[in-house]
């Protein structure tokens, strides 16, 4: 799930060195963190979130055993 995060939000920002994607898993949740330039923010979240909420969904479908999913952008 990580590579493919990491390959979406780097294809959507112009400073491709400063993503970094981590990933906080438990027993019952997986929390992706993204994080991106201050100048970038913008391109990956979109007009009224729907570029957040694109990589929200894909996140979802990857994960292992229909888990709670969480994005969470910035730092």
């Amino acid at each position: 799930m990580k590579e493919v995060i990491e390959y979406i939000v780097k294809c959507l920002v112009e400073d491709k060195d400063a993503v970094k994607v981590s990933i906080e898993e438990s027993d019952e949740e997986t929390i992706v963190r993204v994080s991106v330039a201050e100048d970038d923010l913008g391109r990956v979240i979109g007009k009224n979130g729907k570029i957040a909420n694109s990589i929200r969904t894909i996140a979802k479908s990857l994960a292992k055993d229909r888990r709670k999913t969480f994005v969470k952008f910035g730092d």
